[in-house]
C-alpha cells in the first residue's frame, strides 16, 4: 500500500464507546490515519472532542453540513477510506447493516462502501445471544463482513458472559490488516467464471446443473473490495452483480468460451469457478419436441475443456485457479484434474458433503498445489472461502 492506511471508525452508541478513544490512539500510532463517524447515540458516551484531538481529524456526525456543499458526505467518506471499523457496534447496528437501512451517516456509508468492513460487537450478552443477533451476525459474516467476536468477562450491567468488547490490540490489528488488503490487488485484473451453463434441447428445455454462481460471485466481490479490476463471465443466475465488477452474462458453454477468450490476454489471474456442462446436445431442435409417451436417443457431444484452453495459451505470468465439483474420490481426482488441466491451484470439494453443496451458502473444500500438496480448510461461507482463496493467490503471485 502506498502511503497511510486510512481507517473509517464508526463509533456506536454502547457503554463501550469510551474505549473508541484508545483504539484510535493505538491506530495512529500505527501509522494510520482514521476518520471517526459518531453515531449520534454514541455521543452520550464519549464527546467529538475527544475524538477529534486524538484522530487529528473533524469527527463525522451527519450526512448534512453545516454549510452548503456539492460534494456528497457519505460518498466522500467511502471513496476516501481503505477499511470501514465498527467499534463498538451494538445490536441494533448490526441488524441495520445485516437489513440494509440507511438512515444515518454510518449506514449510508457502510452501504456505499466497496471495500473491506470490520465489526466489533459489544452488548449484554442475552442481546448477543439472541437469535435475531446471532443470525444478523452470520447474514454479515457471509457477505464478507469480519466480525471481530465479544470475549467472556464481567459486564457493565452487573451480567457475566460473552458480550465484551474485544482486546483492542486485536481489533487494531484486523483493522491495519483490512485497510492494507483493501489495496492489495490494486491494478490487477482478475477474471473471474461463475454458474451454470444450459446447453439448449429445444427452444424451451436445456441441459444443465444445480450451480448456483454462488462460491464465484463471492470470489469477485471479494476481489473488487481488494482494489482488483474484476469482470465476472456468469453463466445463468439469479444473484445480483456484485457491486463494482463488470459482469458478462452467458447461457452456453460456447459463449462461455468466448468471454473467457476475449477477456483473458490481460488478465494476471483468472479464477474458474463456474460448472460448465462436459456435454450438449449434438443438435438442438428448432421446435419444441413433443411428448408422445415414447423414449428419446440423445446423441450428447463434449463441450470444449475451457480451462484446459486457457492453461495452454497462457500469457507468462499468469495465475489460473481451477474448481472442482466431485461426489467421491475428491482428493485423487482432484489432483489428476489439476495436473490434467495446467492450471496453478485447484479447489476441489465432494458436493455430497454435508454444507458444501451448490445450492448452499457455505462451503468445504481442499486446495490443490501445483506440487500435490492438498490444504483441507474447515466449513465456512463462500465469501470467507473466497477471502482466503485470495489469500493464497497473492502469496502465490508474491513466490513468482
Amino acid at each position: 500500500m502506498n502511503g497511510s492506511p486510512r481507517i473509517l471508525l464508526g463509533v456506536t452508541g454502547g457503554i463501550a464507546a469510551y474505549k473508541a478513544a484508545e483504539l484510535v490512539r493505538a491506530l495512529v500510532k500505527e501509522g494510520a490515519e482514521v476518520q471517526v463517524i459518531l453515531t449520534p447515540r454514541a455521543e452520550e458516551f464519549v464527546t467529538p472532542l475527544t475524538l477529534a484531538t486524538l484522530s487529528g481529524r473533524p469527527v463525522a456526525r451527519t450526512e448534512f453540513t453545516p454549510e452548503p456543499s456539492p460534494t456528497i458526505g457519505h460518498i466522500e467518506l467511502a471513496r476516501w477510506g481503505h477499511a470501514l471499523v465498527v467499534a463498538p457496534a451494538t445490536a441494533n447496528e448490526i441488524a441495520r447493516f445485516a437489513h440494509g437501512q440507511a438512515d444515518d451517516l454510518l449506514t449510508t456509508v457502510y452501504l456505499a462502501f466497496a471495500g473491506p468492513v470490520v465489526v466489533a460487537p459489544a452488548m449484554n450478552p442475552k442481546m448477543w445471544d439472541h437469535p435475531e443477533t446471532r443470525e444478523n451476525v452470520e447474514r454479515l459474516r457471509a457477505r464478507g463482513v469480519a466480525i471481530v467476536d465479544p470475549e467472556e468477562g464481567y459486564m457493565a450491567c452487573g451480567d457475566e458472559g460473552a458480550g465484551r468488547l474485544a482486546a483492542l490490540q486485536t481489533i487494531a490489528a484486523e483493522a491495519l490488516w483490512a485497510a492494507r488488503r483493501s489495496t492489495s490487488l490494486l491494478g490487477v485484473k482478475v477474471l473471474v467464471s461463475a454458474g451454470p451453463t444450459h446447453e439448449p434441447l429445444d427452444p424451451v428445455r436445456f441441459l444443465g446443473n444445480r450451480s448456483s454462481g454462488k462460491m464465484g460471485f463471492a470470489i469477485a466481490a471479494a476481489a473488487a473490495a481488494r482494489g482488483a479490476e474484476v469482470v465476472l463471465v456468469a453463466g445463468p443466475s439469479r444473484l445480483a452483480p456484485p457491486f463494482g465488477v463488470r459482469t458478462v452474462p452467458v447461457t452456453t458453454a460456447a459463449a462461455m468460451q468466448a468471454a473467457l477468450e476475449r477477456e483473458a490476454a490481460d488478465a494476471k489471474v483468472i479464477v474458474m469457478a463456474a460448472a460448465v456442462a462436459d456435454h450438449r446436445p449434438a443438435d438442438a431442435a428448432p421446435r419444441k419436441l413433443e411428448h408422445k409417451g415414447e423414449s428419446w436417443a440423445l446423441e450428447l457431444v463434449p463441450t470444449p475443456d475451457i480451462l484446459a484452453g486457457l492453461a495452454a495459451r497462457r500469457p507468462a505470468g499468469q495465475l489460473i485457479v481451477g474448481f472442482a465439483a466431485e461426489t467421491h474420490d475428491a482428493l485423487a481426482r482432484g489432483r489428476a484434474k489439476r495436473e490434467r488441466k495446467g492450471c496453478d491451484l485447484l479447489v476441489v470439494n465432494d458436493v455430497t458433503a454435508e454444507g458444501a453443496g451448490f445450492e448452499a451458502d457455505t462451503n468445504v473444500v481442499t486446495l490443490i498445489g501445483r506440487d500435490g500438496a492438498a490444504d483441507a480448510w474447515p466449513r465456512m461461507s463462500k465469501r470467507q472461502v473466497a477471502e482466503r482463496l485470495l489469500d493464497r493467490i497473492e502469496a502465490e503471485r508474491r513466490s513468482r
